[in-house]
């Protein structure tokens, strides 16, 4: 079927399903869909450790237990499968070219340069970081390349990186969101690496006007830049998606060491504590959670709280059960990460809709659009690319 089939139908599923993705068991306890779906919540909840492990990494495996229970599962996988794209041997770099690239950034750059046909036209590598991606672009397709990047320093690295390595690389330090910006597209083979929310989405907002021979983009961070909720980019787009659910579709920490995992599962279970204790105290709602110090979580749970209790303006009593607290929060992060699987089962659907409403919008601009993985999920979950041709 044609992108806009697949775009539709895709919305069609995970528009009638809205109540399995949009509420976060994180901010409430038993989400509406428990209700219509008391058996799935149940089974959910009942899960053992090591299931619960096995299906959080492995969204195959989580598509085969949920699909007896949730019929929409199986059409949602068959819709989330995208093909790899084309790709094409690369020439060899030369000894000063790895300075300053770490492996696995070095790999995600290699498999985006291999995908895609070669560039007949000079190339514009959007939000560039020290210029990594365009240099390896322009020795690989033998054009020359401006790097765009708001960040002087990085900007200074990609100079001195651009002579050590002997590359045509020329550096543009401007705001890619700025309208003057916009110029440096005209009759260019811009390349987007993992440019955040808006910073990609920009692109295809002015590709009708702007002039640019092609566009490679891999898009990463949705979430970025719609704190006021998404704005689509093609003309059949319809879902209601706010920062939460943005955010959903990159929760993916596939390529996260265990130390960060075992951080992060640490940091949820201290969060759900205290909202456990400042519900207790004020009685049940949803209140918003602002990000957190990371200075806080260097001491102990109590020392946590004690200062996210200052930064509410919440009066803590004079005696506090904290070992107490803290184990309603290790228990409530064992229901929030059974539930939130059910939650966790769409956000490759949601990441495909994103992906394919950034196509549809270069088609409505005049590009032939294509979509396809650049690279295996376990280099990198964000492996998604659109490629778009006059």
């Amino acid at each position: 079927m044609t992108l806009r089939q697949h775009f539709l139908e895709l919305q069609l599923a995970l528009n009638s399903h809205q109540a399995l993705w949009q509420a976060s068991p994180f901010y409430v306890r038993r989400p509406e869909w428990c209700a219509q779906w008391p058996e799935l919540a149940d089974a959910a909840l009942r899960l053992d450790d090591d299931t619960l492990a096995r299906l959080s990494d492995d969204p195959a495996a989580l598509q085969d237990w949920l699909a007896p229970r949730l019929p929409v599962a199986a059409q949602l996988g068959a819709l989330s499968e995208l093909s790899p794209l084309p790709a094409r041997a690369l020439p060899p770099t030369g000894p000063h070219f790895d300075w300053e690239i770490p492996l696995r950034k070095r790999e995600q750059i290699d498999a985006f340069a291999a995908h895609g046909p070669a560039h007949r036209t000079p190339l514009l590598e959007w939000c560039a970081g020290k210029g990594h991606l365009g240099r390896r672009v322009a020795l690989t397709d033998g054009q020359p390349v401006s790097s765009l990047e708001i960040d002087p320093i990085l900007c200074a690295h990609a100079t001195r990186l651009a002579a050590r390595a002997g590359i045509e690389q020329t550096i543009l330090c401007a705001d890619a969101l700025e309208t003057s910006a916009r110029q440096h597209v005209r009759n260019r083979s811009v390349l987007a690496l993992h440019a955040c929310g808006e910073l990609h989405r920009s692109l295809v907002r002015h590709a009708a006007d702007d002039g640019a021979h092609s566009y490679r983009i891999a898009p990463c961070c949705y979430y970025r830049g719609a704190q006021h909720g998404y704005r689509p980019l093609n003309r059949d787009a319809d879902l209601p998606l706010d920062g939460s659910t943005l955010r959903l579709a990159v929760t993916e920490t596939v390529t996260a060491p265990q130390r960060i995992r075992r951080r992060l599962a640490r940091d949820q279970a201290w969060k759900l504590g205290f909202i456990a204790l400042r519900n207790a105290l004020l009685g049940e709602a949803i209140r918003p959670f602002r990000p957190v110090a990371s200075t806080w979580l260097s001491g102990s749970f109590d020392d946590y709280c004690a200062h996210l209790a200052t930064r509410e303006g919440l009066p803590l009593p004079g005696q506090v059960d904290w070992a107490h607290w803290q184990a309603v929060g290790e228990a409530r992060r064992g229901e929030v990460r059974r539930l939130e699987l059910i939650r966790h089962a769409f956000r490759r659907a949601l990441e495909i809709w994103l992906v394919l409403d950034l196509a549809l919008g270069l088609e409505d601009a005049g590009f032939e659009a294509t979509v396809g993985t650049f690279c295996p999920r376990s280099l990198t979950p964000r492996n998604l690319m659109v490629l778009a041709e006059r």
